[in-house]
Parts: C-alpha cells; structure tokens; sequence
C-alpha cells in the first residue's frame, strides 16, 4: 500500500507542535531518526519542535539526543547527531501566541514544497493551532496537517474537532492518523486477501463461521490516568484500532489503491454494522474495570488505585459481538475484544472457517475447523490450521496442524515502525492509510449505539482481576462461544511444561 522504504522522498519541512511531548520522544522522532538512518531523507530536510517550554541553550537537542538512543539502542551515534541538526526548537504556544521572530524566520527561510503540520497536542486545541497558522500565513497550497487521536469522545466532540480544522485546511489536506494502520502486518491483509485466490474465494459467509479481534494489554493506565479515566477501552481503542482492522477483513475489493476508492470500501462496512439495541446490549457486550490482581512482575494495583479515585464507571475489558449486514458477511458473528492487564499482551485476528458437511472417516473423532490466525504483535506470524493424518499404519487417524509464516524467520530485515511508513506518506502526499472525515463520522455513530445503550441500561462494569482473561472470558450464545486465542493456549500449554 506504499511504496518501497528506502526509496527516497523529497526534501520536506516538518513542524510538531507538543514536540517535546512523550509521543514526540518516543515514536515521531525515533521514526524519523529511522528514515534518516536508512537513507530515505537526508539533513536537507527541516525539522521544527514547538512546545510550551523554555530550552535554554542547546538543551533541547541534548534532550533529543537521550531519547533517540534511549528508543534506538543500536542507533548510529554519527547519524543521531546528524539527525539533532535536523531539528530545531522554538517555544510558542500557539493558544496564547507570542508571535516570536524566530518562528516567522525559520518559515521564511524555505522553498520547500511540502509543508507538514503534526499536531501532537490534546484535539480541544487544534483548532486554536490551524487558527493560528493560518493567522500568521504558514498554511500554503499543498500543505498537510497530521491529526493524533482521540479526536473528541463522541459524535458532537469529534464532528467540533473536525469542523474546526476543516475551515483551514481541505479533506484532502488532513491525514487523521491510526497507528494501527502502518503496521506491518496490518498492511499485509490487503495482500492476502487480496493477493490469494484460496483466502478470497471463502472469505465469504457461506464459508466463514465467526470473526475474532482481540488485542489485549499486559500493562495498566500508567500515567494516562486522567485521560483514561474520561476515555476507557471502548473509546479510546474500539472506536479506531479495532474498528479498522474490521474494516480491513470485511471491505470489498477497491477497484485500485487509490486512497479515496480504499476509504469507500471501508465507509461502506462501518454504515453496515449493526447498531446495538436495549435487548441486545445486555447480550452481546460486555464491560469490565480490573481490581487487583497478579501478573508476571507481581502483584499490581486495581485500576481506581491507579487512578487515585474512590468510585468511576470507566471500563478498561471490552468484548463485544456485532454483524456486519450485508450480502458477504450476512450472519457471520464479528467477536472485538479489548482489555488492559491481561496476563499477556497481543493483537491478532482470527477467521474460523465453518466445519466440513460431513465426517466421512472411521474415527469419527471431533475435526477442529480450519482457522486463520493473523498476529499483529508481538511475534507477526500468520497461521493456518488444518486436519492433518498421522502417520503410522493405523487407520485414518488425524489431527490438526498449523502451517506457520513466521516473519522474523521469513524477512529478516529491521521491520519499520507503524510511524515511520505512515511519516513517509505524509510527505508523500498518500491518504491510504489514514481516516476520512466521513469514516469517523460513521464509526461513533456505531459507538454511540453502545454508549447510550450501556447508559439506558445501566450497564455495569463486571470486575475481573489483574493478570486475568477478563469477565468470563467469553461472550455465548447458542450456536457460538467466545474462541480463546490460539496465542493464550500456547502460553498456557508452556507454563504447564515448565511448571512440570
């Protein structure tokens, strides 16, 4: 969905506003550090950190330089320092402006055509900054701007947000970014769904039983406990990550890879879910808010002692089941399943494969149903179960056996972070992989089903403890269960071992 890596882009000017924030530190710099490191910008790109703080000196670039190696332990010392040359720093809050000369001369001091904007910034002022920029004459023709999530917690906060930008800046100018999006592995099911006959000729609901999502977090809150806590995982993970890996597995073919032709597709899946009801949000969903527990590292606190609060209704477990109604995936169950302090973390999605008509063998023994398993992280992988016959002289025995692409083993090259790939389409002008106005539009109005159906209800959070699966680990009715990821079997069946 892009192109190679390494193939070099044109100079461009780069401008992260909360630059010296820990997003900034820990993935925008270091990806573009990357980029550099392997020769796909050079120094005559430009750089510019605007944040509220005073750096007297050279201390930002001193700060800059810590994190790099801090985020790249094999990073080339020569090419870090390259790499802080690139950036400079000028203090400016673009709500309270100073107008300060510097900034006016860095703009000046450019015929570069790309312009990129990266709001690094809580959504409630990015208004204020395109306002800002706008004001001062920065914004040209192909400029871009880059908008983090989340962009508000609603319909009414995200459509504000949206509206805001837009009188600044066109559709086409906007890049909403989902790092979900860049990853690797992500990328690559519009190659095998789309690249493989066998995988797109049953991915269908004549041949698909159910669908599962989950990506599940080992760790707590942490120092995001005042955002979480007005958040919680239905918001700040379903609504974007989860959303689009669905959209990825459901969509039909694009005619090409145009952007627009690919966010169609995906437009027309979000409209097609199914919005929940008072009946069938008691059934098909689930909430949870983690109490103590114990995890690989020992015991850890609940997630109000976390958050230093008494009493909050914010859920960090969600399990949902939904459908996607139209003529592909017609009564096909899509299982999402998110949740903080599991006792292990991964992404991946499953397609289970309906079972054969019939068991024509002697043994008559229960046949497990052909599965394709995705990993994300860690350890992308992609597998296929199948039934297989063990060898020996004795009948038509069998069992299933996985077929693994193990890509650590496969390609050997360093992976680049889901931040690099999606920098690089910035300056380079492609919005495949980023969000339309119109998709996130659609997305909450599908959350908004559950939010006011979880609030009509009174839906409350079931409890589970730290390092656990999560309220009851699944979600049943009478044709379908919540399938346990392969991936927690695994690390079960080796703790056993262990544990002799």
């Amino acid at each position: 969905m892009s192109d190679d890596n390494n193939q070099k882009i044109p100079d461009f000017d780069l401008i992260i506003f909360g630059g010296d924030g820990d997003l900034a530190f820990r993935k925008i710099f270091p990806a573009l550090y990357h980029r550099l490191n392997e020769g796909q910008i050079d120094e005559k790109s430009r750089i510019l950190a605007i944040a509220r703080t005073e750096y007297p000196g050279d201390e930002f670039g001193k700060t800059l330089k810590g994190h790099i190696l801090q985020h790249v332990p094999d990073a080339n010392k020569a090419d870090v320092a390259k790499f802080v040359k690139m950036v400079s720093y000028i203090p400016e809050d673009a709500t309270n402006p100073k107008r300060d000369e510097r900034l006016k001369t860095w703009f000046d001091d450019t015929s570069r055509e790309v312009r990129a904007f990266y709001l690094a910034t809580p959504a409630a002022i990015f208004g204020n900054i395109c306002k800002y920029l706008n004001d001062e004459g920065y914004i040209t023709p192909s400029a871009r701007v880059v908008l983090e999530k989340p962009l508000g917690r609603d319909l009414e906060s995200s459509e504000n947000v949206n509206t805001e930008v837009a009188k600044y800046f066109p559709e086409e100018q906007i890049y909403r970014i989902d790092h979900y999006l860049g990853k690797e592995t992500v990328q690559n099911l519009m190659v095998l769904r789309f690249a493989n006959n066998i995988f797109e000729r049953a991915w269908n609901a004549q041949d698909v039983d159910n669908i599962q999502i989950t990506v599940a977090e080992s760790i707590g809150v942490g120092s995001r406990g005042g955002y979480y806590d007005n958040y919680g995982a239905l918001r700040d993970m379903v609504q974007n990550h989860l959303l689009q890996l669905l959209c990825l597995i459901a969509m039909e073919p694009p005619v090409t890879l145009e952007a627009d032709l690919v966010r169609d597709e995906k437009l027309k899946v979000l409209k097609a879910l199914r919005p929940y009801t008072t009946e069938t949000i008691k059934t098909h969903t689930v909430r949870g808010q983690f109490t103590r527990g114990n995890t690989g590292d020992g015991p850890v606190k609940s997630y109000l002692e976390e958050i230093e609060k008494f009493d909050s209704s914010t859920e960090t477990f969600v399990a949902l089941k939904t459908y996607v109604d139209n003529w592909r995936w017609g009564g096909v169950p899509f299982y999402l399943r998110t949740g903080k302090r599991m006792p292990h973390r991964y992404s991946e999605i499953v397609i289970n494969f309906k079972p054969v008509p019939h068991n024509l063998f002697p043994e008559r023994k229960k046949m497990v149903n052909n599965k394709l398993t995705i990993r994300l992280q860690p350890e992308e992988r992609i597998e296929l179960t199948q039934m297989v016959k063990i060898p020996g002289p004795g009948g038509y025995r069998y069992k299933p056996f996985s077929l693994e692409l193990d890509y650590a083993d496969h390609f050997t090259q360093r992976f680049p972070d889901a931040y690099e790939r999606l920098l690089m389409d910035v300056v380079r002008g492609n919005q495949t992989l980023f969000m339309r106005r119109d998709e996130v539009r659609a997305s909450w109005v599908w959350i908004e089903s559950i939010l006011k159906n979880w609030s009509a209800t009174k839906q409350p959070n079931i409890l589970y403890e730290a390092g656990t699966w999560g309220p009851g680990h699944r979600i049943m009715n009478s044709e379908h269960e919540w399938i346990r990821s392969r991936h927690v079997a695994k690390v079960q069946e080796n703790e056993a071992k262990k544990n002799g």
